[in-house]
């Protein structure tokens, strides 16, 4: 009796796992849904996004390799709380696992944002940190050390309450041009109302060694940037997402650079039509495969997806959010009558079909009675009529954070997009992308260089071409919410085992079609524009 007992025990175990481990699969549509294993209690990531009202924005986290192992390391912002640095100790394939850095100079208090990027094109990976108070950059000394280099590089780190962040490298320049994004004048008379700060724009000094002073843009609050080329021109153009909370006649904003002029704004006059929203984010990606660039706008309420329709002569932009289901304008959670709060925005394939996919955090400003307080993240799956369908809940995502800034990262080298959350008052959200090897598509990760200026090629494009189908990837720097991640480009190959790629590099020298098998990891290098294969180790070494 006994034995039987035992064998219906291992039996029901037995079933009950293989019921767990089933790929899931939406009915309607017969998309795979990957299944997001919460891997936090085991992290050891533990710094919280704190402050009153000075830190109810912000809130970011910086995805880079700092020690050469591949493997993506995080710096946290902490608000109120010291900013953070974790060195990734993950086993590739295995569970999501970090240890302190030592770089105790960047254990600082009052930063809102911070993003990678190769300054000074050394290949040691920088950081650019936002704080409330003066911003700083860290100059990457190599082995997760860094040290300040706002003298070094004539760098003015002001005295604003900056948000956002980004770059790119002006035709034949050897230094980047950086903008940055103030929200709120906290000296000013009558604040916050009304007092919004200007933003920053700092490019190349003469002597080619940093930075010159910078030029004041006009602005409402911002809250995002991004360098972008939304007319394939080969020059990228500043976008600029608003919080229209502070100046009720704010709006989102598009600045042109041209060689050797100030910046100038487009207008209306030029085909950019006024938009008016509580502007958080922007997401970047060719949705409709026309080779131009969309954003997905987040907010408070309604999402926008601003489709361009300009062909490349005028920045016009149709909102196509609700016909392809992504406003994301309630919570998904429950029939609330209460409006969600949006903040980062990314783009990426999740389940690597091929189809782009959207990943949004939500979380309500702090205790706003007019949006919901119970508002998770959203996963919308893409659909192979170009739609998307929600999918969080199912992917195992129940979590409901007050979540700002995140990173979408292939954190253990398995070949699928990890989730890491920045929450305000809470530990950060640690989601393990654990897919199904019966449904899980094919997939190539790809680290684009150049060997002089500009090491990690901001401004290239990236085509990817299987069975008839272009994916397209812009490279940049800013966007999202407060967070940056800078590596691998992750493309989701489905079923196909060789994919075709070429470079457009930012000049618009376009590379050879090379062909790569699936389920590799290569660099490409403009110099020789070929591809060389390598392979990460099978765990992440501290390094001291």
């Amino acid at each position: 009796m006994r034995i039987l007992l035992m064998i219906g025990t291992v039996f029901l175990t037995v079933v009950t796992a293989t019921a767990e481990n089933a790929p899931l699969i939406d009915e309607q549509s017969g998309i795979y849904i990957p299944s997001m294993i919460n891997d936090q209690a085991t992290s050891n990531l533990r710094t919280r996004y704190t402050g009153d009202w000075d830190y109810f924005v912000g809130g970011g986290v910086a995805a880079f390799d700092c020690n050469d192992d591949h493997y993506p390391d995080l710096y946290f912002a902490g608000g109120q709380t010291k900013a953070q640095l974790y060195i990734n100790q993950s086993k590739r394939g295995g569970a999501l696992t970090f240890a302190n850095g030592t770089a105790q100079n960047l254990n600082l208090d009052k930063v809102v944002a911070t993003y990678p990027i190769d300054i000074n094109s050394d290949g040691i990976m920088d950081l650019m940190v936002l704080r409330l108070g003066q911003n700083i950059l860290f100059k990457g000394l190599g082995e997760c050390q860094f040290e300040r280099a706002n003298e070094q590089w004539n760098f003015n780190g002001g005295d604003e309450w900056s948000t956002a962040f980004s770059a790119t490298w002006e035709a034949d320049e050897n230094w980047p041009t950086l903008a940055i994004g103030n929200y709120v004048d906290r000296k000013a008379e009558g604040t916050p109302w009304g007092t919004c700060s200007d933003n920053q724009l700092f490019r190349p000094a003469d002597s080619d060694d940093g930075f010159a002073e910078p030029q004041n843009l006009k602005a409402y609050c911002t809250l995002s940037l991004l360098f972008s080329d939304w007319n394939r021109s080969g020059n990228q153009s500043l976008r600029v997402s608003n919080d229209r909370q502070y100046n009720k006649n704010g709006r989102e904003q598009l600045w042109r650079l041209a060689p050797d002029v100030a910046t100038t704004e487009y207008t209306k006059d030029d085909g950019f039509k006024k938009l008016n929203i509580w502007g958080m984010g922007i997401a970047s990606h060719d949705v409709n495969a026309d080779g131009y660039p969309d954003y997905f706008l987040t907010s408070m309420g309604d999402n926008k997806l601003r489709l361009n329709t300009g062909a490349g002569e005028k920045p016009k932009y149709k909102n196509m959010a609700f016909k392809l289901g992504i406003t994301a304008h309630k919570p998904w959670s429950e029939d609330s009558a209460l409006l969600s709060t949006a903040w980062h925005a990314q783009f990426a394939d999740f389940n690597n079909d091929t189809l782009i996919d959207l990943f949004i955090a939500k979380g309500n400003v702090d205790q706003m009675p007019d949006f919901a307080q119970h508002d998770p993240n959203n996963l919308l799956l893409g659909k192979r009529d170009g739609t998307f369908f929600e999918a969080a809940e199912k992917a195992g995502m129940h979590a409901i954070n007050l979540t700002r800034g995140a990173a979408i990262v292939d954190l253990n080298l398995d070949g699928l997009l990890d989730i890491i959350e920045v929450n305000r008052n809470e530990v950060p959200g640690v989601l393990r992308n654990l897919a199904s090897d019966q449904v899980i598509g094919n997939w190539i990760a790809l680290d684009i260089r150049r060997l002089d200026y500009n090491k990690n090629s901001i401004g290239a494009w990236i085509e990817l071409h299987i069975n008839d189908k272009i994916q397209r990837k812009e490279i940049t720097i800013g966007g999202g919410h407060a967070s940056g991640s800078l590596g691998l480009h992750h493309f989701g190959l489905g079923e196909a085992k060789l994919a075709d790629i070429r470079i457009i590099w930012p000049n618009g020298q376009k590379s050879n079609w090379m062909t790569a098998k699936a389920n590799q990891f290569a660099t490409i290098n403009k110099q020789d524009s070929a591809l060389t294969f390598w392979s990460p180790s099978n765990n992440a070494e501290m390094m001291h």
